[in-house]
């Protein structure tokens, strides 16, 4: 290439425009293949593109990934790279094109290796998070989300892992002491939901009412808790293409658990990945389930995937319609009851935000989650109100089939449901997406109308705020008796169980009465004796949340009956973070009676629950038990230490916080900083930061 056409072309190319509408990627085939020990990315990619007039140069996303070769039409030619993007000349003549190339990458993002640094053997994975990360960090992609593509990935790896990905598995051929896996997509999407898993798995494939496969993954040890955990999967895949009333837009549907995600879940275009925190067991799932994040997910696959925003102004389209569908799904399940009063509690959290000077609009490029979940979630909801049922589904329907496999924009949407409808949206898009306060006082009046129960519950409110009498006993009861609401019941129990008596509580809240029960649990503080009994029936309750609840505050205010109340917990670990188990743990190691000869081992256990094997709310609670205790030591403190630099931000931030508050204490920061001699400088990035 000649220098002053180099020249030029890096100009133009580090100007940063976006790709010009003359090019159109429109299919992408790569073969990928993981190296666990350098954790780099070996791959080939062809890419199909279509020029329709000329134009100076075209680029691929890539993001510090090292371009080995690269060919145009066949010939080889020379890239930009400038760790951001590869930049080539585009040809001189128009019409379909190809481009291949072959690269090396060690993303430090959006793809990871779990697993592969212990000696556990068979928690291995591989696998990959685009969105907020960029597919790019991996995969010479487009970060752009207007830039769709179908694609197709080969994986290669080792022969005793399973892989998932995007699409049909088409072949699965042996290559020496490897499998090749090769998936096939057959419409386009954004690059950021690309996607693939590497790992020890198994699955069950059910089948929707349409003839949609579903897959569900899961650990080989977990066969048991594969029913609890995917519960309702069919029952809320077939309500969603009915009430959305446009059919599934994908070849098939997969739902993969991951160790340490990011997310709750991550709607990769037909293959959901999310954290195998929410792997329950039969009890657990009363606590803490998969339910709403699997139809979230799911709906995702139309509001998201099948038409996706085009900016991040518009990210309504995508996180306010995925959790008004799944709140739906689960109406769906659980009745009108749970779904109004789930709106009731949102309404809740975002009168609180506004009151604290933080509400936002929901055109807000920069809003948070709140707002765009459950502000969006809201606003869908009264949009329906306004248009009925029959106009707001064809407004949807019209939406859809305009836009699939292709990027919209709040107007777009608003244009439909207006022709569908006849009616002008104006005063809805300002009062509901342009203003930054949540309609509060109109959401209680829509819930009241919709739901007695809610209704019944301002009534007891108000009553109960001009009654003079401090006990309430005789207006709780007679509408305690006269509702079927668990909600209800749990709602008067959290706002007035200290104007209940004690002994109305023990009347009311019986064996059956689980949630109103866990409320109370949850609310009373401190426990006097009238309650005791009732507080140590909920030991036997079927809720790993109640049963920790209970236990710690019976420990508290009750000493006396400290090995009792150990005794009775002692073989129980809880949920899928083991909060019995590591409470019971800290509780035995104090209470000076108990169990002597085995207060080591204890440590030693509560200890070994902070390695990087278990799950982030494991090493949570384990650390958080260690460091209150002040025994946060040896190789515990080590795992704390490289905590500290752990992809996920959350636990990061966590861990953080925790090293932050042990390097206070002048003995225990220099146990750090002689433990830290020892250590690989990789995992010291944020303590040396902290101890300048």
């Amino acid at each position: 290439m000649k220098p002053v056409v180099l020249l030029f072309f890096i100009f133009t190319f580090a100007s940063g425009k976006a790709q010009n509408n003359t090019i159109d990627f429109v299919r992408l085939a790569a073969t990928i293949t993981p190296d666990t020990v350098t954790k780099e990315i070996h791959g080939n990619v062809l890419y199909n593109f279509l020029q329709s007039d000329n134009t100076d140069s075209i680029y691929i996303d890539a993001k510090n990934i090292n371009v080995l070769e690269f060919r145009l039409n066949g010939r080889k030619r020379e890239v930009f790279n400038d760790g951001k993007r590869i930049g080539f000349r585009a040809p001189k003549k128009n019409g379909e094109h190809k481009v291949r190339l072959a690269y090396m990458a060690q993303p430090k993002q959006a793809l990871y290796f779990v697993g592969f640094d212990d000696s556990i053997k068979g928690n291995e994975q591989i696998w990959t998070q685009g969105q907020g990360k960029y597919t790019s960090h991996w995969l010479p992609s487009f970060d752009d989300m207007t830039e769709k593509v179908e694609v197709d990935l080969t994986i290669i790896c080792d022969k005793n892992y399973e892989v998932v990905a995007n699409g049909s598995l088409k072949t699965k051929n042996p290559i020496d002491d490897k499998m090749s896996w090769s998936f096939n997509m057959e419409n386009p999407m954004s690059s950021y939901l690309i996607a693939f898993v590497i790992g020890q798995y198994e699955k069950e494939t059910l089948r929707s009412e349409s003839g949609i496969p579903i897959e569900n993954y899961y650990y080989p040890k977990d066969v048991l808790k594969v029913e609890p955990t995917y519960r309702y999967t069919k029952q809320i895949f077939d309500f969603l293409e009915k009430e959305i009333g446009v059919d599934y837009p994908w070849q098939n549907y997969k739902q993969v658990p991951v160790h340490d995600f990011l997310y709750a879940g991550m709607e990769n275009t037909g293959a959901t990945l999310f954290s195998d925190a929410y792997i329950v067991d039969s009890v657990a799932v009363k606590d803490k389930n998969y339910f709403n994040i699997n139809a979230h997910e799911l709906a995702h696959q139309w509001f998201g995937n099948l038409v996706t925003e085009e900016s991040g102004g518009h990210h309504w389209l995508q996180e306010g319609f995925a959790t008004y569908y799944a709140y739906l799904a689960e109406r769906d399940i659980n009745g009108e009851n749970n779904f109004y009063w789930k709106y009731h509690e949102t309404a809740l959290t975002l009168r609180e935000q506004d009151n604290n000077g933080l509400g936002q609009s929901l055109l807000d490029p920069k809003a948070n989650s709140l707002t765009f979940y459950e502000k969006g979630a809201w606003a869908l909801l009264m949009l329906r109100e306004e248009l009925g049922d029959q106009a707001f589904k064809e407004g949807i329907k019209s939406y859809l089939n305009t836009y699939r496999f292709n990027n919209a924009t709040v107007t777009n949407f608003l244009t439909e449901m207006e022709a569908a409808s006849g009616k002008r949206l104006d005063s809805f898009k300002h009062e509901w997406l342009v203003e930054t306060t949540f309609p509060y006082e109109q959401a209680i009046a829509f819930l009241r109308t919709h739901s007695s129960a809610i209704d019944q519950y301002y009534s007891i409110k108000e009553t109960i705020e001009s009654t003079e009498a401090y006990y309430k006993d005789s207006i709780v009861t007679s509408y305690w008796n006269d509702t079927t609401s668990i909600n209800l019941k749990k709602q008067l129990i959290l706002d007035f169980h200290s104007r209940i008596s004690d002994a109305k509580l023990n009347e009311l809240l019986t064996e059956k009465e689980m949630m109103p029960r866990q409320s109370l649990a949850i609310a009373r503080d401190p426990i006097f004796k009238t309650l005791k009994p009732l507080f140590e029936s909920m030991l036997k309750d079927e809720s790993y949340l109640t049963k920790e609840t209970v236990f710690y505050k019976l420990w508290v205010e009750f000493p006396e009956d400290r090995v009792t109340y150990l005794n009775s917990l002692k073989d129980e670990i809880g949920m899928p973070n083991k909060n019995i188990r590591t409470l019971w743990l800290a509780l035995a190691m104090v209470t000076p009676s108990y169990n002597l000869v085995k207060k080591s081992g204890y440590l030693n256990e509560l200890k070994s629950y902070t390695s990087s094997i278990y799950n982030t709310e494991v090493r949570q609670n384990a650390f958080m038990y260690l460091s209150n205790l002040k025994v946060l030591e040896g190789e515990a403190l080590e795992n704390l230490i490289k905590a500290t630099n752990h992809h996920s931000w959350q636990f990061r931030n966590f861990a953080r916080s925790i090293l932050d508050e042990e390097l206070k204490d002048e003995v225990q920061r220099k146990n750090i900083e002689s433990l830290s001699k020892k250590m690989n400088t990789k995992d010291l990035q944020y303590l040396k930061r902290k101890m300048k």
